[in-house]
Order: structure tokens, then sequence, then C-alpha cells
């Protein structure tokens, strides 16, 4: 009777780690870059909670990401629960500019004590999954200009919301994910060139009559970077510092002179890559950069194997979502891009991001239960309406 009860036993401990489908390399190459931040921030000054703070949110969303393993998203089909999820983002974002906390010049957080939470981040995943529930039902018809009006209203609701904030960079990333996601649904060559134009469009009424004084600076930082290396400039210039002081292998755990005599700004966030770069150099980069790819290739090839079109395009808008952060913040590290306080993904001092992003990894993990290991030409097939 005891071995039999203990059999049992270790029948359902293994059934319970065969229902767990996780893709490990994926979770595993995230958690490395998330170390590597922490190993980044334990090299500054002696005192500094922001390493515990963090070491405690990563534990948080480690946690979340198993129990988002584990639902089931098939609900997220219903279009009256994807619209009500979308009224309540909606409402978070307008509350900002009644109850939100200014730091920074923008009134981008709640408060609560001393947690602060910031709804783009999450709206960001809502967003994706608004669009793909959109295109799963309508990609064959993507050459059809009313859907790419439509999905950029939705889009546009929440750009407009975050934009005046101001939050300039996490706007920029809502724009990277719509164009991505209206990009894999489908659209014709005549269609993206009227997307530019608009795009370009929008961007000239908002250069005139949107965009702030300081903003507008970043942007001819961005074109002519040793304009104002005293003022506006400083960032990126003492990021390109710090990158190329790093030179081939670094120059140690610890002996990052820029951002441990406080010459780099925002050494924790927004120029982590440019802290870990200096201490690591180029080999440093190469490796982290070689993980990040790790886990983009993860993300894509379970998004390739989604049970349904909504599945993969979710898959894929994440993957696009963590592409942008990525591309955004190195190519403002280089000074390829105006500074705009986007962070590293995984990597740079944040709760509500590193949440938001474990919670979008749990939700990739949860559909992965259900999906399905067909040929491959069967879903290219179907995905394109064949």
């Amino acid at each position: 009777m005891l071995i039999e009860s203990q059999h049992k036993t270790n029948s359902g401990i293994f059934s319970f780690f065969a229902n767990i489908k996780i893709d490990w390399m994926m979770f595993f190459s995230a958690l490395t870059i998330s170390c590597l931040g922490l190993l980044t921030m334990s090299s500054f000054e002696s005192g500094d909670t922001f390493l515990e703070k963090q070491l405690i949110w990563l534990v948080v969303s480690i946690i979340v990401f198993f129990v988002f393993s584990f639902v089931d998203y098939r609900f997220l089909n219903k279009t009256n629960v994807v619209v009500s999820i979308f009224l309540i983002s909606l409402a978070l974002l307008s509350a900002l500019f009644v109850l939100g906390h200014i730091s920074k010049g923008a009134e981008s957080w709640f408060s609560f004590g001393g947690i602060s939470f910031e709804p783009a981040d999450p709206v960001k995943l809502v967003l994706i999954v608004l669009l793909a529930k959109y295109f799963s039902r309508r990609h064959v018809e993507i050459a059809d200009l009313r859907h790419i009006l439509v999905s950029g209203f939705y889009t546009l609701c929440f750009f407009v919301l975050v934009f005046f904030q101001p939050d300039f960079g996490s706007a920029l990333v809502i724009f990277l994910i719509w164009f991505g996601m209206i990009l894999v649904s489908g659209i014709s060559k005549k269609h993206l060139l009227m997307v530019f134009i608009f795009g370009a469009t929008v961007f000239s009424l908002l250069w005139v009559y949107g965009l702030k004084d300081y903003q507008k600076q970043r942007v001819i930082n961005f074109l002519h970077p040793l304009s104002d290396v005293r003022g506006s400039g400083y960032n990126a210039y003492q990021s390109a510092i710090a990158i190329g002081s790093g030179e081939l292998l670094g120059k140690g755990i610890g002996y990052g002179t820029q951002s441990k005599l406080k010459f780099l700004p925002e050494y924790r966030s927004d120029f982590i890559f440019s802290a870990f770069a200096e201490e690591w150099g180029l080999v440093g980069v190469g490796i982290l950069f070689f993980i990040f790819g790790i886990f983009i290739w993860r993300i894509v090839t379970n998004a390739y194997y989604g049970a349904t079109n909504f599945e993969i395009l979710f898959g894929l808008g994440l993957a696009i979502l963590f592409m942008s952060h990525f591309l955004v913040n190195v190519g403002m590290a280089l000074g390829l891009m105006p500074v705009t306080g986007i962070p590293f993904p995984f990597m740079s001092y944040g709760g509500t991001n590193l949440l938001t992003s474990f919670a979008g990894l749990g939700m990739l993990m949860g559909m992965r239960r259900y999906r399905r290991d067909a040929h491959k030409d069967t879903i290219k097939n179907e995905f394109l309406g064949l």
C-alpha cells in the first residue's frame, strides 16, 4: 500500500510537471538578461536600494510568469472581453491626467505609498491582444484599407493618451507595435506607402503643435549629436563615452568610471546598457546580444506553432514589443536615436516593465499548452488564407 501510494504521488508530480508547457530556453534567456542587469546595478555605490527593489520585483515577476502560464487564454477570442479590457485601459490612461504622479516632467505614474505603477507598460500588452484579435479574423482582408484605419484608430487612442503625458518613448513603441503587426498581417505596398505618408504628416503636426521644447531638442540632438553636449545632448554624449571606453574586454565589474562617478545619467534604467558595455566591453555586449537573439527566436518559434491565428499574432506582437524596446534603447545609447527613456528589456530598473514583460511571456506559455504541432506548411497556408 505504501509503495502504491508513493507511486501515485510520484505519478502526480510527473503529471504536474508534464503539464507545465514552459519553453525553458526562452525563460532562462530572459532570466539571464535580468541577472546581468542586477549584476550591473550591484557595481554601483554602496547603500543603493535599487538593487534590492529590483530583485524583489524579479521574484514577483517570475511568480506571475508561472501563474499566467497556467491560464487558458482562449477566452480572449471573445470580442466583449477584449473590448472591455480596451475600455478599462483607456480609463486608466485618462485617469493619469487627474490622479497621476508627476516625475521628471511626465505624468506617467500612479503612486501608492512607496510603490509606483506605470499603465503605459501593460497597455502595450493590451494593444497586442487587441490587434491580434482584430487581425486574426481579418488577416485575409488586410488589403482592405478599412481594416488598417480601424486598427490604426484603436492604436491612436492609446498613442495620444500616452504621448500627452508626455511619454514620447512609450508612444513610439505603441506605434511600432501597430506598424509591425500590420506588416506581419500582410499589408500591401500601396497601403504601406500611405502609412509612411500618414506618419510623416502626423509627426509634422506633432512637431508644430504637440512636442514640448525639450522633446524637440532631443530630436535635434539625434540629427546633430554634438550640437549641445553640455546641455540637452549631455546624456547621449556621456553614454557614447561609456560604451567606447569599454573597448574589447571592458573595465571589469564595478570599475565603470562613467557610472561610478555619475557622469552617466540614469545608469540603472535608461542607460544601463551603456553601463554594462563599459564594464563588459564589446565581448560582453556580443554575449548579451546573442542571448537576446535566442530569446526572440524562441518567442517567434512558439508563435509559429500557435493553435490559431490569434495565438500566432500575439506571439509575433510580443516579439515586436521586445525588439522595439531593444532597438530604441540601444539606438538611444549609441546616439543613433533620440533619448526617449525606453528601458532595455528585463535589464533596466523598473518594476512595472519587468512585471509586464514576464506576464506577456507567461501568456505565451499559457497559449503554448494548447498549441498544435502541425506541419509548418499547413499553418502557413491557414495564416495566408490559402
